[in-house]
């Protein structure tokens, strides 16, 4: 679900998650499978988060990668984004950036 205080507020979005063999010691593979216009999700559901990358722990449990993600929606990293154009329009133009967001969440996740 689309956290409340985001644009993306309402939107129910579909993931895709792969377990490794060796996991919990690798990160599970998780990509969107339900468009959605962020700066960190690219258009084919990659999503650029430290946590199923290089900042990695055992420790961290499939409910923590969710709740990562939420938070990602809620508070986007232009600094470290997938999609360049839209980490752009975020920093320029928030309004413009959040109207799209909520346009593509009522259009494509549901």
């Amino acid at each position: 679900m689309g956290p409340d205080e985001s644009p993306y507020a309402g939107g129910v979005f579909f993931l895709d998650i792969h377990f490794p063999a060796d996991y919990p010691f690798k990160p599970p593979k998780v990509h969107f499978t339900t468009r959605i216009y962020h700066c960190n999700i690219n258009s084919n559901g990659g999503i650029c988060l430290d946590i199923l990358k290089d900042q990695w722990s055992p420790a961290l449990t499939i409910s923590k990668v969710l709740l990562s993600i939420c938070s990602l929606l809620t508070d986007p990293n232009p600094d470290d984004p997938l999609v360049p154009d839209i980490a752009q329009l975020l920093k320029t133009d928030r309004v413009k950036h959040d109207s799209t967001a909520r346009e593509w969440t009522s259009k494509y996740a549901m």
